[in-house]
C-alpha cells in the first residue's frame, strides 16, 4: 500500500513552522487541548508568544512543552523533512545526505539522526511471535576479511540477531555473542511458548538454545544451507535474510559505516521501518513516537562507550 503522504504533499502541509505547530497540536491533543497540569480544557491561546494559558489554574504550555521538540534551535519544518526522508528511505540515509538536504552542519544532522531513530526504538512490551518464526544470525562492521563471508564468525565483527515472523513481524538484535545461552534468551522474550516452528540453519548452537528456552525439538527445523539446501518445502530462511540483506545494503550504500556504540539505534531505526513497510500512515505515527519521546541529550550519545 503506498504512503499516504509524498514528499511533495509534506513542503506543501508543513512547509512554514506554524503549520507545523498545528499539526504537533492536532496529533498531541486529538481530542481537544487539555492543560498538563489540572487537565482542564478551558484554555486560551496567546497568539504573540505562542503559548496556552489554563483559565482554571493559570499555567502556561506551549504545543512544544515536554516534547523532544522543546528548546529545539532546528526549525520544525527541518524536523518533518528529516522525519520523511528517513520513514521514506528503505535503506536509510546518512547523516552527511541530509546534511546536504537540509543546509545543516553534519553535527547538527548526525545529532538529528539519532534524535529520530531513539524515538522508533520500540520500547513498549511487543506482543511476542508465533506461527512460523525464522532466526538468524549475522556479523556486520569491521573489516571483511578475504575469503571470509558476512555470515562468518569474527571478532573484529559485531553479532546481530534477527528473528522474524513469517508473513510478519521482524526483530533485530545487537548480541555480545551468539553463543546458545545468548541466543535462548532472545527467543524466551520475543517467542510465544506455543510457536508452531522455528526455523534457524544449522549452527551449532541452536539446538542447546531451543531446549534452554522451552522450544520442543520437535518444533524446530533446520535448513542445512552448508549442504547447498536453502529452501526444502516450508522450511527456509529466506524472510529472514531477506531483511539481513537490506539492512547489509543499508550499511554499504547508505551508512558506509557504523560504530559498534550505536549499532542498536541503527537496527531500531531498520526494524521501525521495515514493520511498518505497508503502513500508510508511517509518516505520523513516527511523529507520535516523536511527541511521546524522552530527549537524548548529545553528551549522552558522545559519551565514550
Amino acid at each position: 500500500m503506498r504512503s499516504q503522504i509524498d514528499l511533495l504533499s509534506v513542503v506543501d502541509r508543513y512547509g512554514t513552522d506554524d503549520k507545523c505547530r498545528a499539526y504537533l497540536t492536532e496529533l498531541r491533543w486529538p481530542d481537544g487541548i487539555v492543560c498538563p497540569g489540572c487537565m482542564s480544557d478551558k484554555i486560551s491561546y496567546v497568539k504573540e508568544r505562542k503559548i496556552y494559558d489554563c483559565d482554571s489554574c493559570r499555567y502556561q504550555f506551549s504545543t512544544l512543552a515536554g516534547t523532544i521538540f522543546h528548546d529545539t534551535h532546528l526549525p520544525l519544518t527541518k524536523w518533518f523533512f528529516a522525519v520523511y526522508i528517513m520513514c521514506e528511505s528503505r535503506k536509510g540515509v546518512s547523516a552527511n545526505q541530509l546534511k546536504r538536504m537540509l543546509r545543516v552542519s553534519y553535527k547538527t544532522a548526525w545529532y538529528l539522526c539519532h534524535r529520530i531513530r531513539h524515538a522508533m526504538a520500540e520500547t513498549l512490551p511487543l506482543e511476542k511471535l508465533g506461527g512460523t518464526v525464522e532466526m538468524d544470525e549475522t556479523y556486520v562492521g569491521g573489516e571483511q576479511h578475504r575469503g571470509k563471508g558476512w555470515n562468518t564468525p569474527d571478532n573484529n565483527k559485531e553479532v546481530v540477531i534477527g528473528i522474524r515472523q513469517r508473513n510478519g513481524d521482524l526483530r533485530f538484535f545487537h548480541a555480545e555473542d551468539a553463543k546458545s545461552g545468548t541466543l535462548a534468551k532472545y527467543i524466551k522474550e520475543n517467542v510465544s511458548s506455543d510457536v508452531d516452528v522455528m526455523v534457524t540453519d544449522e549452527f551449532p548452537a541452536y539446538p542447546k538454545a531451543m531446549i534452554t528456552a522451552g522450544v520442543h525439538g520437535s518444533k524446530h527445523k533446520t535448513i542445512r544451507h552448508r549442504s547447498k539446501v536453502y529452501v526444502d518445502g516450508d522450511i527456509h530462511t529466506n524472510t529472514v535474510e531477506s531483511a539481513f540483506s537490506l539492512l547489509k545494503r543499508g550499511i554499504i550504500g547508505s551508512w558506509h559505516k557504523i560504530s559498534a556504540k550505536h549499532l542498536a539505534a541503527y537496527l531500531d531505526e531498520m526494524t521501525w521501518r521495515f514493520n511498518n513497510r505497508k503502513n500508510p500512515y508511517l509518516f505520523r505515527d513516527t511523529m507520535l513516537k516523536l511527541i511521546h519521546s524522552e530527549n537524548l541529550e548529545y553528551k549522552e550519545l558522545t559519551r565514550a562507550a
